[in-house]
Parts: C-alpha cells; sequence; structure tokens
C-alpha cells in the first residue's frame, strides 16, 4: 500500500512540475521568442526558423537523447521521462496561455524561475523534461568528462548559434533565463537551505567544542587523530572535530573559533544534502543544555 502511495505521490508531483514548466515556456518565453539551455533550447530555436509546432519538435528531438539514458539511468527513470516529455508537449500544445509581461527582464527571469520549478520537482521525482543532463551522465559515464562541463559546452554551443540565427540580444537573455533556470532546479532539489561541512583540528579541542555548542547550537563528531604533521611541527593525539553548520552561521561559527585558537586548522567544504543528526533549528536552550551535558557525562 506504501508503495502505491509513493507512486501517486511522485507522479502527481511531475504533473505539478510539467505545469510549471509549460507555464514558464507558454505565459513567458515562446510568446517572446526566449530560449533556455538544452533540448528545450534547442526545441524553441527550431520552432522559431521553421515555424513548425515545438510540442512535436520536443518529442522528436528528445529521442536519441532517452535512446542514451537507455544505456546509462535505469529504466524506471527512462519510462517516467518519456512520460514526463510526453506530457510537457501534451501541455504545451493544449494550454493557451496570455502572455503576463512585455518586459524582457521580467520575461527572462520569471521564465527561468517558472521552467527550474518544473524541471526540478520533477528530477526529485524521478524523471527528467530535458535531455541535456542524460547526454552529462552518458559523456561521464562513457569518456570521463563532468557532467557539468558537457552541459556548460553544449548551452554555450547552442547560445552562441541563437546569437548567429536570431540575435545577439536574444541570445543574452536566453542565457539569463538559463541562469535562472539551473539556480532554481538546484534549489528544488538540494533545498533553500544551503549547508557547509567544517573539519576543524585544534589543540583546544575541549573548550571548542563547548563554545561551539553553546553560540552555535550544532551537534559534531570528533575523531582521535594518531599525528599529525603542519606548522606546529608534529603533533600526536589530536583531536579532530567535523560539524555541519547552515552557510548563514558561517561568520559566527568562525568568530567562536578564534575566541578559542585562532591558529586552529579548519577545511571548509560544500554539502549537497544531510539527513538525521541535530541541527541548529531544531535546539531550543534546554536542548542545548542537554546536549552539553551528554557530552561532558
Amino acid at each position: 500500500m506504501t508503495k502505491w502511495i509513493d507512486l501517486i505521490s511522485e507522479y502527481l508531483q511531475i504533473v505539478i512540475g510539467i505545469l510549471l514548466a509549460s507555464i514558464g515556456l507558454k505565459a513567458f518565453l515562446l510568446p517572446n521568442g526566449f530560449l533556455d539551455g538544452g533540448v528545450t533550447g534547442i526545441a524553441i530555436l527550431i520552432s522559431e526558423k521553421t515555424q513548425l509546432d515545438i510540442s512535436y519538435l520536443l518529442v522528436g528531438i528528445s529521442i536519441p537523447f532517452l535512446g542514451l539514458a537507455w544505456y546509462t539511468v535505469s529504466r524506471r527513470i527512462v519510462y517516467k521521462s518519456m512520460v514526463s516529455i510526453i506530457g510537457l508537449a501534451l501541455f504545451i500544445h493544449f494550454e493557451n496561455f496570455v502572455p503576463i509581461t512585455e518586459d524582457k527582464l521580467l520575461i527572462a527571469i520569471f521564465g527561468g524561475l517558472f521552467l527550474g520549478a518544473g524541471i526540478g520537482l520533477t528530477i526529485k521525482n524521478g524523471a527528467v523534461l530535458d535531455g541535456a543532463e542524460i547526454l552529462g551522465i552518458f559523456a561521464n559515464e562513457y569518456y570521463g568528462i563532468s557532467i557539468g562541463k558537457v552541459i556548460l559546452t553544449f548551452n554555450v554551443i547552442l547560445f552562441a548559434i541563437t546569437a548567429k540565427l536570431l540575435s545577439v540580444e536574444v541570445a543574452m537573455y536566453s542565457v539569463l533565463t538559463y541562469l535562472v533556470t539551473a539556480k532554481v532546479i538546484d534549489y528544488m532539489i538540494e533545498g533553500f537551505e544551503d549547508y557547509i561541512g567544517l573539519l576543524i583540528v585544534s589543540n583546544e579541542a575541549s573548550a571548542l567544542e563547548k563554545l561551539l555548542i553553546e553560540e552555535v547550537g550544532t551537534g559534531m563528531t570528533i575523531y582521535q587523530g594518531v599525528k599529525g604533521y603542519g606548522s606546529r611541527g608534529q603533533q600526536e593525539d589530536l583531536q579532530v572535530m567535523q560539524m555541519v553548520i547552515n552557510r548563514i552561521d558561517i561568520r559566527k561559527t568562525y568568530k567562536a573559533i578564534n575566541k578559542v585558537d585562532k591558529k586552529a586548522f579548519i577545511i571548509e567544504f560544500d554539502v549537497n544534502a544531510i539527513q538525521g543528526g541535530i541541527l541548529r533549528k531544531y535546539l531550543s536552550k534546554q536542548g542545548l543544555k542537554s546536549l552539553w551535558s551528554m557530552t561532558t557525562g
């Protein structure tokens, strides 16, 4: 029963994603000749030059990319992506949204926002609306080229062709649309809260642990290091602290560390996803006291 509920939830969210993407296209981008990146951008460009129906182009151009997906991702993703792309094509074909604005900047920003929200929600539920990501996965799988570089190269070529065939201005606004779309996709997949990790090596680990719990309110993991080499020479029996914080707390965290040990060695790294553990937003003052009592008790 739970499996069916999860499946229905996934497809419901994919439908919402398709609706959002189609609003971005029909209410903003298409009436004004703006492009996005990837397969969607290719379909819009060809439609602008040939007057062919973009819904047919979207499905036709996606077929080779779905073929690549057959050899690079799971069959389930391929099937769901086929349904999603056909669904988007149908929405675009039958929807008749009235253009909301003629302001080019608003068109680029809000078109990218709706399109990115739709693509991001679809990806989050195991499907794709654009084949450029599949091309990136394929190139990474067989040639070791990073997915980001493949997608960037793909879109640089697309926007260069756009500047040549349409206009430099359209290409520039299309780049803005693509940037907004990409950022919104990240937000939809990873969430709006931006977390980073810190790895800290300090001779004042005990005092630093207490202060970070009191002032930042975050959980942490402490490793026992055997030996280390650095500006202080060789050190033994080190304590290494690892923690995850919201990026908004980074300045406060560094200030707390400097209060105790200005020479602490710190490595900062991006965190794509977290699950479980203790985050600051869940800790009341009583929770902080309990956390500290657990670490000292």
